[in-house]
């Protein structure tokens, strides 16, 4: 077995390979030609003290150890009596179908969207023309949202499968190796889209398929059981089993669910605004002061306050990054946030949300699973509205909104679209609003400087999570009702990320294996 080891050292020294050894050496009792082999297993930022400091953990193979490579993705032989359905190339779709190739499962993908080439050009509409594409946007198209919001990779769903695994599986279809390295893994925007290509390829390559611009319109069922389903309103699939991975946005699929008398339930989630601050802002309240230490990268950082009964937190926090417009209607905006790989633009960006379950909305019952889903449509639409009925997003600094008072001039903003000076106190519903103001308050103290005008909050953020599930069997992981059903992923509201729902797509085709070996 090898030996783990933890070193701090200060960022300029973390490339001295010489030193680094050194120390490890030092902390195991061992002589360097007691070793065959060493590396960096896990790195992190410790930013706490004034001397900001990298948390490493080093591991050591001495001569005596094994040291197993075991490639990453083994695809195998697929049968022509085994195949599935998997609705959306999402993280999950994706990992899902990756996954049956490995159980020898032949997976058929159909996405409503277009390829991730393709895509480019429809979201270049919407920051240009102001125009969306209800079925190619930043949602909707291979790769899912993840391809476009960001590609961070922390998960805290470690107990619920294999989070190496799906790390791994991205760097064998072409991420930096450092991601298995970083306590805050990252790929960058600019990155994913080859990666998804790749991925899309093996797919191919191994037996699968993959149909873009393939909308699911319809279920065909049998008895509490899934016998098939239909494709852009005209082309019946038989299918036993379907993987259901349509991520959060896909609200005509809660509806087609509900319609077909298929269980779904309300599920909190949270919404509020986006704030963007000057990166070199944040790197000089994180870091100290030492915000020009070349070593160290665009600092990020985290928030969380209780407020008036809810939690208000930071969401999706981008360093050196990029708010995107996240619609999939016309008649709406969404923000979201993103980083090329770098994180070298000059803006930081962070969702600011509030927690809402169904209960806290003042129309709730307990029979209606929509209710957290038109309370976001709704904030949707308002700021579409008081932005002039554009992509364009209403706006307001920080200091200004808490005090009640319209901004009267903007700094240059990262969101493409534009922005028009709105009172977000006007705009947003007063759930929503006074808590932001609160919390906005109290994370100025615990972040000296975070409370500032040059910060400007672009309304609304409100696609954290879906605010509908579709409830499973915990075992089995199919539908609590229909058979051969598999809900999956950040859409039915069993992940909330992009590694969380890739290990979410793994699970539920290691379900399907199972029952195929039990039958």
């Amino acid at each position: 077995m090898s030996i783990l080891v933890q070193i701090r050292v200060l960022p300029r020294q973390q490339e001295d390979e010489a030193y680094l050894l050194e120390l490890a050496l030092e902390k195991a009792k061992l002589r360097k030609n007691e070793i065959k082999d060493w590396r960096i297993r896990k790195r992190s930022i410790d930013a706490r003290n004034k001397t900001v400091k990298l948390n490493l953990q080093i591991e050591l193979w001495q001569h005596s150890d094994t040291r197993e490579i075991i490639p990453a993705f083994i695809p195998q032989e697929i049968s022509k009596k085994r195949e599935i359905a998997i609705i959306g190339a999402g993280p999950a779709g994706l990992y899902a179908a990756l996954r049956a190739l490995e159980a020898g499962i032949k997976p058929i993908v159909f996405e409503r969207g277009k390829d991730v080439r393709s895509r480019r050009r429809d979201l270049a509409k919407i920051n240009k023309e102001q125009t969306v594409n209800p079925e190619s946007n930043y949602c909707f198209g291979e790769g899912g949202a993840g391809t476009y919001s960001d590609g961070k990779l922390y998960t805290r769903s470690k107990k619920k499968g294999n989070v190496l695994k799906a790390m791994e599986w991205f760097v064998h279809f072409g991420a930096d190796p450092d991601i298995l390295v970083d306590a805050h893994p990252h790929i960058g925007t600019n990155k994913l889209p080859q990666i998804i290509t790749s991925m899309r390829e093996a797919i191919l390559e191994y037996g699968g398929e993959v149909h873009f611009n393939s909308k699911l319109t319809d279920l065909k069922l049998k008895e509490n059981r899934i016998t098939g389903l239909q494709i852009n309103e005209t082309n019946w699939h038989s299918f036993n089993d379907v993987v259901l991975s349509t991520g959060h946005s896909a609200r005509d699929i809660f509806h087609l669910l509900h319609n077909k008398q298929i269980k779904i339930e309300a599920k909190p989630f949270a919404l509020g605004v986006r704030v963007e601050h000057p990166q070199e802002l944040i790197d000089h309240i994180q870091y100290h002061g030492d915000n020009d230490n070349p070593y160290l990268p665009p600092a990020s950082y985290a928030l969380v306050e209780q407020v008036d009964g809810l939690g208000v937190y930071s969401f999706c926090m981008c360093p050196g990054g990029i708010i995107a417009p996240c619609a999939t209607q016309q008649d709406e905006v969404v923000t979201n946030g993103w980083s090329p790989s770098k994180r070298n633009n000059p803006y930081a960006n962070s969702g600011i949300v509030v927690s809402i379950a169904p209960q806290d909305l003042p129309n709730y019952t307990p029979d209606d699973p929509f209710v957290c889903l038109n309370f976001q449509k709704s904030v949707e639409k308002s700021c579409w509205e008081a932005a002039g009925k554009t992509q364009q997003v209403p706006a307001q600094r920080m200091i200004d909104f808490v005090e009640g008072r319209l901004s009267t001039d903007f700094p240059k903003t990262s969101y493409l679209p534009g922005i028009v000076g709105a009172d977000l106190n006007l705009v947003l519903p007063p759930l929503i609003s006074k808590r932001l103001r609160k919390a906005f308050v109290s994370f100025g103290r615990k972040m000296k400087g975070y409370y500032t005008n040059e910060a400007v909050l672009h309304a609304p953020e409100s696609r954290t999570s879906s605010p509908v599930s579709i409830p499973r069997n915990p075992e089995t992981l199919e539908h609590v009702e229909i058979k051969g059903l598999y809900p999956c992923g950040e859409g039915a509201g069993y992940a909330g990320g992009i590694i969380s729902a890739a290990i979410d797509g793994i699970n539920c085709v290691d379900a399907i294996a199972k029952k195929y070996a039990e039958k």
